[in-house]
Order: structure tokens, then sequence, then C-alpha cells
């Protein structure tokens, strides 16, 4: 009979009809015909798999509304799954004449109940007399044994009618290989709580519902559990399992842990491991209940254009200050400090300045080989910013991840719903759990796994939960991989006491408090996470944490974007951390971490905040965009900076303030509030003795030597607001680093009790002065090169020593010195383009000796250097003034260069070993000449802040 003899609509509507045995011979018939009955997945096959009696709605109970892909695979996958307790069958027996002809053994079916037509009234009277694998019918009722009743031959107990129809109080205790319980309601029986428990066979339950009672199964022992559920109490026990699945079951309101794991898995496996472990493999993970939250970056507002950024990547020209008053663009200018900014009302000696063609030739000298040149060019994009990878690429680079995703063991619970509750699941004292496209919702805690135990967690949903989401105490290992980890009253994920997981590829976000802490020794591996719109932070680390955070994008989070406290370390590199309302990285009160080649941009205030106490090695990192300042640091702290690039900042490039500075600390000193905000570190009531595990402090990142002075080296500071701001207590070193292209000063000390040191810096094209020192400040240059500013080049009003710098190049006076400083000026090169090459105002005090100063303009009519006439107490020795010999022509001297030294600064160009390698103990050395050489003039009863190298 051929399908084309007839319209295919009136072969469906025949085949409608047709029972699932049919169905399938039909399939078999040819391709044409397999065809047209697979075309019958929305009708005939939706109606046969919602008919069944021993499952429920394929995508019960997390999504019961929607559909699957297809019914008919579905139903296939659940034939497959209910026959797993009858594989150990001997389907075949012997006949007595021959062996070549064989039969099937019969399978009686025995009627229990009330009813015409039962055999036995009681279950204990029927399972005396069953046989191997027979099936027991229940019909409608409630059955009651006083007794714990034994099964020692394989059975099949199955309720007739629908689910609820037949109730058990009974307590079953498994001694035979296999068993299977369909269609029942199971109640615990008076003197138990235990319904079911076995230590050695294979139990199978299908559509069952446990009320008030306990499943109890114990290595080697193996169970199969699917569209069950555990209500009112209900719960799962697994001791020691070597393998057991949990698929499609519902756990609510329970006042205890839903399904707890315990013990090592035994090495001791029964006839059901093999067949549970195929049947895992054919039957994939669903992930539809995933599905739904792919959209969520969406529905969340975090794809498209950043925030605050145009979509050409540029900070948009009006944002909020932190007090939520409008600001405008670049154009005007940055305010500094109240009744100071960076706009100087000073003006040159005479008063006005010359004007100067653009056709006219170029008078500058020029500086272009100094040592810092290589920088000059450094913007926002200077290195490509980093993507997330996917979970097959962080296996592929992981071969421990591969080995937990491969290994199948202990107990596996797949696309099962958790809901109203204490806890989800609990696997401790070295337990094996696998968790696959889970949903754990309004639980005290979703997951806790401690004491050694381990845990896979992969594609699950968790969410609504009173405390932390996942816990992971004791030395508990495990993968956590593709789970959406949200809207949690504590942290996302809870690592503490040495719990050392891995975290690949996670949604963790909309935590009312942070979304990954890390403390009490815990560790870790934090990669490929998308971690955002956490009302705190959205890593925090503390009390000697020391994860290694990789890769992650945190963003758009109400406080710091990685915290770390309290002694915490952790090893930090590689993320973007963006878009955040307090610093993209806050480190405070001993907090050490080695913060590495992240991206921290467009953040709402710092890009990195270093807060009273903090430490780390901050190094290569780039830090743009940010509505505050690139790096604030407070004096008190150790911070090392070595090879950032930290540009178009809107305020300051790196900002160091004393500690009892109130006015513009507070705002930092509040995000020490809400950065990290305080975790509740005393889970559940238990008292953590934070002390002793101190004591045990990792050494994973233990290279660095200790410091008594902060290092920073080899930053790039362009494009900011001010480049460096000095207004601190603490003895500062500035050395080696570019700051160049800022839209007001490039170099500001406004306070300095104890000395400031800039060294060997390059100090080029700011937009108003190099560098300006404030009175009563206590600075020195040395060996700096301060070239092409928009005004003075460096304008000096208080105290110290200007030697042997290179100032060349700057608008108005190259040095210019007022208001009763006290200084020496000895051995620069300077050249003024417009204004008096040194400049000493009234009441100065000092000596200016053995400089060179060379004529900038022809036609400026300023002297090279000028001296107040009613200043008696600065003396002028030995210096040298150079003017154009050519002047009649209008052309300048060719043979003038800064020669025999070259242009300063003299430093390296470090591009043969990138900063990212640069080696800690060279900086550490260069650390030590710079303090022993400051520190006859320098005590303090304080700490001794920071060196910029």
């Amino acid at each position: 009979m051929e399908v084309g003899s007839l319209p295919v609509e009136l072969w469906r509507l025949i085949l409608a009809y047709l029972p699932l045995t049919d169905l399938g011979r039909c399939c078999q018939v040819c391709r044409a015909w397999r065809e047209l009955v697979l075309s019958l997945d929305a009708t005939r096959w939706r109606q046969l798999c919602l008919e069944c009696r021993e499952c429920r709605h394929p995508n019960w109970p997390r999504h019961p509304d929607q559909d699957p892909a297809s019914w008919h695979e579905a139903l296939r996958q659940h034939c497959l799954a209910s026959r797993t307790w009858a594989q150990n069958v001997p389907e075949l027996q012997s006949s007595a004449c021959l062996t070549l002809f064989r039969r099937r053994k019969d399978r009686r079916v025995w009627r229990v109940g009330s009813g015409p037509g039962c055999e036995f009234e009681t279950l204990r009277g029927a399972l005396a007399v069953a046989g191997p694998y027979d099936r027991l019918a229940l019909q409608p009722g409630l059955y009651e044994e006083q007794a714990e009743v034994a099964l020692k031959v394989p059975v099949e107990i199955v309720g007739a009618g629908k689910l609820g129809d037949v109730a058990l109080l009974v307590s079953f205790d498994q001694q035979c290989p296999t068993a299977r319980l369909c269609n029942l309601v199971l109640m615990p029986a008076w003197f138990s709580p235990v319904v079911y428990k076995t230590s050695a066979g294979h139990i199978q339950l299908d559509n069952c519902n446990f009320e008030g009672a306990q499943l109890q199964v114990r290595g080697p022992g193996t169970c199969q559990v699917r569209f069950c559920s555990f209500t009112q109490g209900a719960c799962a026990h697994f001791l020691g399992v070597a393998l057991s699945w949990m698929d499609s079951c519902e756990f609510g309101s329970s006042d205890s842990t839903s399904i707890t794991v315990e013990g090592p898995p035994v090495t001791e496996r029964n006839w059901a491991c093999k067949h549970l472990a195929a049947l895992a493999k054919i039957i994939p993970v669903n992930n539809a209940a995933m599905a739904t939250a792919e959209d969520s970056l969406s529905h969340n507002g975090m794809s498209g254009t950043p925030t605050g950024v145009s979509a050409g990547g540029t900070w948009a020209t009006q944002d909020v200050d932190k007090d939520g008053r409008t600001r405008g663009g670049g154009g005007q200018s940055t305010v500094l400090e109240d009744g100071w900014s960076e706009s100087e009302t000073s003006e040159d000696e005479d008063g006005k300045g010359t004007m100067v063609k653009k056709s006219e030739p170029s008078y500058t000298l020029s500086y272009d080989a100094h040592g810092l040149s290589h920088l000059l060019g450094s913007g926002k994009y200077s290195a490509e910013e980093p993507m997330l990878r996917t979970l097959g690429e962080e296996l592929q680079r992981d071969s421990e991840a591969q080995s937990l995703v491969a290994v199948l063991q202990g107990c596996v619970i797949r696309h099962c719903l958790l809901h109203d509750g204490k806890g989800g699941v609990h696997v401790c004292n070295y337990g094996h759990a696998r968790l696959e496209a889970n949903t754990f919702t309004r639980l005290h805690y979703a997951v806790r796994c401690i004491q050694n135990a381990k845990v896979v967690m992969l594609a699950n949903e968790v969410s609504g939960c009173r405390a932390s989401g996942v816990f992971m105490r004791l030395s508990a290992q495990g993968l956590i991989a593709e789970n959406n980890i949200h809207s949690n009253a504590e942290a996302g994920l809870d690592i503490r006491k040495g719990a050392n997981p891995i975290i690949l590829c996670n949604r963790i976000h909309s935590g009312l408090r942070s979304g990954i802490v890390v403390l009490g020794n815990g560790k870790g591996s934090i990669r490929s996470n998308q971690i955002y719109g956490n009302k705190e932070a959205g890593v925090y680390i503390l009390f000697s944490g020391n994860p290694v955070v990789s890769g992650n994008h945190i963003f758009q989070g109400q406080a710091a974007g990685i915290a770390v406290n309290e002694n915490g370390r952790g090893l930090i590199t590689g993320n973007m951390i963006r878009e955040n309302q307090w610093g993209g990285a806050d480190i405070r009160r001993g907090g050490d971490p080695i913060l590495k080649n992240n991206f921290i941009c467009h953040g709402f205030s710092d890009g990195v905040v270093v807060g009273e106490r903090g430490r780390g090695l901050i190094e290569g990192n780039h830090i743009y965009g940010n509505k505050g300042c690139g790096v604030w640091v407070m004096s008190s702290s150790l911070p090392q900076l070595i090879g950032n690039y930290i540009t178009h900042n809107r305020m300051y490039g790196l900002a160091v303030f004393c500690r009892k500075d109130p006015e513009v600390g507070a705002g930092r000193e509040e995000g020490e509030r809400g950065g990290g905000g305080g975790e509740n570190l005393n889970e559940e009531g238990e008292l953590l003795a934070w002390e002793s595990d101190l004591d045990s402090e990792d050494e994973r990142f233990s290279t660095r030597r200790p410091i008594s002075v902060a290092l920073v080296e080899n930053n790039c500071m362009n494009h900011n607001g001010v480049g460096v701001y000095v207004k601190s207590c603490e003895c500062v070193n500035v050395v080696g680093n570019m700051v160049g292209q800022n839209r007001g000063v490039g170099v500001a000390v406004l306070q300095s009790t104890q000395l400031t040191r800039l060294v060997d810096n390059c100090v080029h094209g700011n937009t108003h002065s190099g560098v300006t020192v404030e009175r009563e400040c206590r600075v020195e240059l040395r060996g700096n090169g301060v070239y092409a500013n928009g005004s003075h080049g460096v304008c000096y009003r208080g105290d110290g020593l200007i030697v042997e710098n290179d100032i060349v190049g700057n608008r108005r006076s190259g040095v210019r010195v007022s208001d009763s400083a006290d200084v020496k000026v000895l051995r620069n090169r300077v050249q003024a383009v417009l204004g008096c090459g040194i400049s000493i105002h009234e009441q100065v005090r000092g000596l200016i000796q053995d400089n060179l100063v060379f004529q900038g303009h022809p036609c400026n009519s300023k002297p090279q250097i000028h001296l107040a006439p009613k200043n008696q107490d600065c003396l002028l020795i030995n210096n040298t003034l150079l003017t154009h010999s050519n002047h009649r022509t209008g052309l300048p001297d060719l043979h003038w260069a800064l020669e025999n030294p070259p242009p300063r600064p003299h430093c390296n160009d470090p591009t043969a070993s990138t900063h990212s390698a640069h080696p800690v103990n060279l900086a550490l050395a260069v650390t030590t000449r710079i303090t022993a050489s400051v520190e006859s003039g320098c005590h303090n009863n304080g700490s001794i802040f920071c060196s910029i190298l």
C-alpha cells in the first residue's frame, strides 16, 4: 500500500486512531511511512505523551507551559528510561527439548485491592506470592502496613487510575536486585519517616508523590527517580552512591534540605550503573529553561552602547557628578578644589603675551628623542578589549574542568525544581553530585558543598534565595558553569575555608548583595563570567581569600566592580570592569591583590581606589573613561602601580590624598561602606574564627617581596582632567611616568608636608602648566622633561629643588617661582616660547645656578632670566644665556640641540620587555635606591607613601 494512494491529510486522520505499538510498526514499513508518522508530532504524539500515566509533561516541573521540541522524541526518551529497572531480566529461558528453541519467560500481573477481580486485598499478601519481575497493579485506595515490608524479589508496583488515587503508608526495605514503583503516593508509616531504602539494589520511581517521607539510597545501591514530587517536608538522602539519577522532580515546602548527598562514592558498583551512565548520554540535557534567560542582558539594559558613551566610543559631553549635579563637557575647566582651578589667573611679568604667526619658523629645541617618547601616542584604545570565552573554549584550556565535565559519578540531578524550603542540595563529606538544568528558587540556599565534597553545576537557575545561592566550604571543589544566578538576598556564590571551585561562563546578576564573595582562605578560578547589576561588589575578596579572577565582564554594579578588603588577596587579570557606580577596583584595609592587564573603564566614580592600608600590584591595566579619577590613592596605602595606561578620565589620572582630608575623601569613604558592602560573614549563626584561617594563608601569589614604600612605575597618564594630583601628608616619589595632553595641569602638588620627588617624568603637552607646586609644599624635581605645555613649564610656590630638568617649548615661562618660595634651581636647560626662561618674583629665597637658558622667539622682549628688582634673597650664579645670532633674518640657530646629555628623561624604552612581564625585583631595587636617597630628609611616624616609577 503506497502512501500516495490517498491524500496525506487523510492518512494523518487514519493514523491518529492507532495506538503507540501500531504507530511504531508503521514507522518500520519504509521511509515515506516513517516521515508520515513523525509528521503527527503536534497531534497524535502529543496526545500519547500527555495520556501516559507513567510520566508527566516533558518540561514538568519547571516549564510545563512550554512544548518540547519534539513530542515524539520526548515519548521515546521516556520509554527508554522506563525500562532501566528490567535491564537485567533473564529475557530468554532454554526449552527443555532443544536449546535452539527459546521462549520468553512469562511475567504475571497481580491485581491488589478490595474490588472485583482482585487476587489480594493487601500489598504484603501479594508480595508473598509474586514471582520475579511480576507486576502488582494496585487499585485505587489506601494501603497501610504496620511493619516494614521487605522486597525480596524484583517486582513492579503500579497504581491504577490517576496519580493520587493509590496511596501507601508503607516502609519498604529493598533486598532484591531491582524494583520499580509507579503512579503512587508514598507517605511515611507511623514507625519510620523512611518510606523506601535500598543499600545494594536498584530502585526506579516514576510519577510518584512523596508526602512528608524520605527516600534513602546507600551505595552500592542506585536509584532512578523521574517525574516525582517531594512535598510536605519530603526529601532524598544518598549515602556513598556510585551513581544515581533524579530527573524532572519537584521539591517544595521542606523545612530541611531537599536532597543530601553524603560520603565518597563506593568503588563497588551494581548492575544498574552502566545502564544509568548510558541513559544519561542518550537523553541529553534539556536546556530550555535557560533559553528564556538568554535575553536577560537585553531585558536588563546590558546590550547596545554603554551608558554615558556615544556610539563612537567617546565619552558623552554631559555627565553627572557624585552629588547628582550635571556637569558640562570637556570645554569647561576641571575643578580641582574649592577656590583653586586648573585655569591659572597669573600673568606674565609685563601682563601681555606676544602673538606668533603660524607661518613663522619654530624656535623650540627638539626633544623628541627623550626616554619616554614611545608613550606619547598612547590613547584610550591602545589595546583590544577582552572578549568573553565560551564554555567550550574554556574547557579546551583547562584539563581539570574537562575531566569534571566528562566524569559521571555520584548523584545526577537534572531538570528538577526546588522551591520554597530551607535548602536545595547539600553535598558533604567527600560526596559527589552533578546538577544540570535545574531551577532553585525561594530557598534559604540552593546548593551547599562542604567537607571535601565535589559538585558539578551546569546550566542551572538559582534565584530568590534568602541567603547566598551557592555555598562552597571546607576544601570543597567542583565546576560551576553556565548557570544563571540572580536576585539572591546575599552573595550569588560564597566561597570560603579552603574551597577551590572552577567558576566558568555564568551570569551572576541582580543580587541584593555581592555577586561572588571569597573569604577565609577561599580560592577558586573565576573565569569568563558576566557579573552585573549587583547592589554591592561584583566580586568581593576579604579575610585571606585568594582566587584567580580572569576574563570576566563585571559591569553596571551599584557599588565597586571588585572589592579587596581585610587582607584579601587574589590574581585579578584580563577582566573588563565597566560602568560601576563606585570604583572599578576597590582595595582597602590590608587588601593585597595582583590587579593585572584589566580594562577598567566608564565608571561613574573612580577607576581604581586604594584606600587606607591598601596594598597590591596594579600592573598593565587600561583605566579610562571614568567620571572620577583613574586611580585614587590614600597616602597611608602601599600599592605598586606599574605600566598602567590611565587615560581619558574626567577628573584626575592619579590622585593622592591624605587620609585626614574630609572633603575629597568623603565619597570614597562612603564607597568603603558601599563598595564591598559588609557581607554576612556568620552564616546561620555559626561563629567563624577568622584569626585561625589567616595563619594558613595560601602561597600561590606570595613571590612578591614585602615593601615599605608604594611603587608606581612607567605609567602613562594622558588625556585626563589633571595628570597627577597630590594632596598628601606623606612622602611621595613620582618617577618615570608619561603625563601628557591632559586638559588641566600635568602634575599638581597642593599639599606635601613631607618631601614629594618628581624624578625622570615626561610632562608634555598639557593644556595648562606642566608642574604646579603650591605654598608650603616640599617638592624636588630632578631629571624631568617638561615640554610644550600650554602655560608655564614649572609654576613653583613651595620649597625644594629644581635640578637637571629639561624645560622646553612651554607657552609661557619655563620656570616661574613666586610667593615666598625657598628653592634651588640648578643645572637645568630651559627654553620658553613667549615668556621668561626663569622668572623669580619678590620674596623668593634661593639659588639660581649653572642653568642653560635658550632664547625662544626672537621677537620676545622678555628677559631670559627675570629677577624682581626688590628681591634681595635670591642669588644668580654662573647661568648661561643663549640668544639667536641671526635674529635680524628671523631664522633660528639650527645648531642648538639638547645634547650631552640627550633630552630628558633618560629612561630605557620598555617596549622590548612589556610592562606585563616587568621584573618586580627591579622595581623594588629602584624603590630601595630612591628611598635611601630621601630618607635623611624625610622621617615620619606614619607610613612612607608612594613611589611612582
